[in-house]
């Protein structure tokens, strides 16, 4: 059974919408009175390409919004509301949009957030997620990519590839790892943990900083082009789970850490800093309870590149996702 537009927005979003500006969704805009700087974001994830058809749509909808939240941690802001554009194919049961507004209620709450607005469609083709965030930055500088400094320290939180695994268990491709691997795999490919606890020690510490969403090395060259400079990331630096090392560990994936720093969906903060701040950057990291690991520098010159531990050059091969529009 089909649900009516009108009637989808005020049964199960418009009980989201509790910051004034959105005007109980009965507007057509919300009107925000701001002072000082805010920082705006927004992503779009697509079905068959950013989650899987059979993902629970509760994950789906989680992963639409901390997608978000990563952006905003990375700059060092807070999200405090969003504005969601959803296209719900017609072929997918209306009833799962109950849990998908119970889930993004969830998270909402657990980010000090509030749904502002947005469009609701039906659509022919693939569910497609659209959100702006809102957030506040938490010092009016908020770091970019192109902030980097010869002899910065290049820092990323949590760990590197996970997702990417996550992905290639939901799809049946790992033969290798215990169920329970599996599982852990798979619920950090669904459902990112953007590491919004260390946000404020980016406003602080951090000299150029983005998220990792595309890939651990294409965004570091993303980095690097911004800046004007080059980074150099020491693979054996970079931080792996477990799960990760215990396939990295099977002989037949003796070479495949390429793999895991191009798969993408770490959604962690990839930053850099003043070598002087090392230790703070520890602290501030310990207070968070969030991991931090020193995996390269920035230097003179262009581009990117991965060494060794001994710092010979490796080679980069395909680096993450880019999206190819048009034939």
């Amino acid at each position: 059974m089909s649900a009516d537009e009108l009637d989808t927005i005020a049964r199960f979003f418009a009980p989201l919408a509790t910051h004034p500006a959105a005007r109980k969704l009965k507007d057509d805009l919300a009107l925000l009175q701001t002072r000082g700087p805010h920082a705006i974001t927004t992503d779009t994830i697509v079905e068959g390409v950013h989650f899987l058809p059979d993902d629970p749509i509760g994950t789906v909808a989680k992963k639409a919004l901390r997608v978000n939240v990563s952006d905003l941690a990375a700059k060092g802001a807070l999200p405090f509301g969003i504005f969601l554009n959803l296209s719900w194919p017609a072929a997918r049961p209306a009833a799962q949009l109950a849990g998908f507004a119970e889930a993004l209620g969830e998270d909402l709450k657990r980010f000090r957030s509030a749904l502002m607005g947005g469009d609701t469609t039906s659509t022919p083709g693939p569910l497609t997620i659209s959100i702006t965030a809102l957030g506040r930055p938490l010092r009016r500088r908020a770091p970019s990519r192109e902030d980097a400094k010869p002899g910065d320290d290049v820092w990323v939180t949590g760990v590197i590839g996970d997702a990417y695994l996550g992905l290639c268990a939901l799809k049946g491709e790992l033969k290798t790892l215990s169920p329970r691997d599996h599982e852990t795999l798979a619920a950090r490919y669904r459902v990112p943990e953007p590491p919004i606890a260390f946000a404020a020690a980016v406003a602080r510490l951090a000299r150029a900083s983005m998220d990792v969403s595309d890939g651990l090395l294409i965004d570091a060259g993303r980095m690097a082009d911004a800046s004007g400079l080059a980074i150099r990331i020491e693979a054996a630096a970079v931080p792996h789970s477990a799960a990760a090392q215990r396939w990295l560990a099977v002989p037949e994936n003796a070479s495949r850490q390429q793999r895991l720093l191009a798969g993408g969906d770490d959604y962690e903060i990839l930053f850099t800093a003043e070598p002087e701040r090392r230790a703070a950057v520890r602290r501030a990291a310990a207070r968070a309870g969030v991991a931090v690991s020193r995996i390269g520098a920035v230097e003179k010159g262009a581009g990117l590149a991965l060494v060794d531990a001994h710092g010979a050059p490796l080679p980069l091969g395909e680096t993450g996702y880019r999206h190819k529009l048009g034939g």
